[in-house]
């Protein structure tokens, strides 16, 4: 048996509702900075047999550097356990590798990320930013940045970088809402012929996005063009692989900015004062952007399989155990970062776990980062900051921190520009 103490729960997808639990975060790092908790039966989900939160930085980058440890491989990194006949399909992904593999296929994939191909996109993602700023604000009143602004700056950004043709992005969209949003009730529950929810990460979940990511292969192979499907396509991965990481990038490369930026856009409603810092050009974007990553983090959570008998902060975890990691409360431990629950524009240095840490670190940390700048840039130059307009809306999962509704007012517009 698991030596266990009651803990705070931070299992629960229905908690994040209501924003990040830092209150119960806060208690188990300080009282129990790995604790077990139980996973019983949540929205229609099985129960599972619990895991190890892991909530101090320093134990979560332990976790997230030590592979050998704890693996992503033997259980892959979602909390809730997959089908074990779904196992060796999940392994395909690189998220859900070990080194070697992980890191054969990482530095296959890599040449399709190049700072060159990535900078070409920075003069597009300005330009709809612009556009679509100017549209949501053009009568000075209330907007819900998230279905004005946001969603679609976050999906055609990563669009244009796969190479993926106007036509078909909202594809793109519903797959992501279908995978991400599936713990939340305001959601189209993911079904199987019989009506039990299904994991929407499952094979024939998948079949339609993976039939067209093997189509648009094809047509980039016979027309390549500067996009990252024409280099994967053009690459040593086999149809498996390519279909992994056309799901990954799908997934992750739109709903981490999709939750950064109302993210960060809430941050700064709530700290006008640290607003007009950044409106008054006191404080770099870039650094500013770090900021927002940390105090809020796009993905709250990551699952680790111990490989081995091991301790952690005290704690004997067993292999086989689950130990999951946790952004966001790591980001606000008060060992690791100064007066954390205060916004610090200019907090440097800023050693934030946002994108990972070790073998996994983010692939797209630098594309998610040139769209938060030239978002802001552009956000600044459109008025003179932002207000909320109402409480916002937060998606029900223990997974990503998303924002379905963001209402906001305009301040007093910029002055026109030059």
């Amino acid at each position: 048996m698991h030596s266990r103490t009651v803990a705070p729960d931070v299992f629960d997808p229905r908690i994040y509702a209501a924003g990040v639990p830092h209150d119960r975060f806060r208690a188990l790092r300080d009282r129990a900075p790995v604790s077990w908790q139980a996973e019983p039966e949540v929205l229609g989900w099985p129960a599972g047999s619990g895991f190890w939160a892991v909530t101090r930085h320093a134990d979560v980058v332990r976790v997230l550097k030590d592979s050998g440890t704890y693996s992503s491989c033997l259980g892959a990194t979602q909390i809730r356990d997959p089908d074990p006949a779904d196992l060796p399909f999940i392994r395909r992904m690189m998220l859900n590798q070990d080194p070697p593999d992980h890191g054969t296929l990482r530095k296959l994939v890599s040449r399709a990320f190049t700072p060159r191909r990535i900078e070409r996109f920075a003069a597009t993602a300005r330009e709809r930013a612009r556009a679509s700023l100017a549209a949501a604000f053009a009568d000075g009143g209330e907007v819900d940045l998230v279905r004005a602004v946001t969603d679609d700056y976050a999906l055609l950004n990563l669009t244009d970088l796969l190479g993926v043709p106007a036509t078909d992005r909202g594809l793109l969209h519903a797959w992501t809402e279908r995978v991400i949003a599936y713990q939340d009730p305001d959601e189209p529950p993911v079904l199987d012929a019989g009506g039990r929810p299904v994991n929407p990460r499952s094979p024939a979940m998948l079949a339609e996005m993976f039939g067209y990511a093997q189509e648009l292969a094809a047509h980039k192979r016979a027309h390549p063009a500067d996009d990252v499907m024409s280099v994967l396509a053009a690459s040593e991965l086999g149809d498996a692989e390519l279909e992994m990481f056309f799901f990954l990038l799908t997934v992750a490369g739109n709903d981490t900015v999709r939750s950064a930026v109302p993210g960060g856009v809430l941050a700064l409603a709530e700290n006008p004062d640290e607003q007009a810092r950044l409106w008054r050009g006191e404080v770099p974007v870039d650094t500013a952007v770090d900021e927002l990553l940390r105090v809020h983090p796009p993905v709250l959570s990551f699952r680790r399989t111990a490989a081995r008998d091991t301790e952690l902060a005290g704690r004997r975890i067993r292999a086989g155990d689950k130990v999951v990691v946790f952004h966001a409360s790591a980001n606000h431990d008060e060992r690791a970062f100064t007066d954390p629950h205060r916004l610090d524009l200019g907090r440097s240095p800023n050693p934030h776990v946002s994108f990972g840490d070790g073998p996994h670190v983010c692939l797209g940390a630098h594309f998610a980062r040139l769209q938060l700048r030239v978002f802001h840039e552009e956000l600044r130059a459109s008025c003179g900051g932002l207000a909320l307009a109402g409480p916002p809306r937060r998606l029900v999962s223990n997974f990503i921190n998303g924002i379905k509704s963001l209402p906001v007012r305009p301040l007093e517009p910029s002055a026109p520009r030059a």
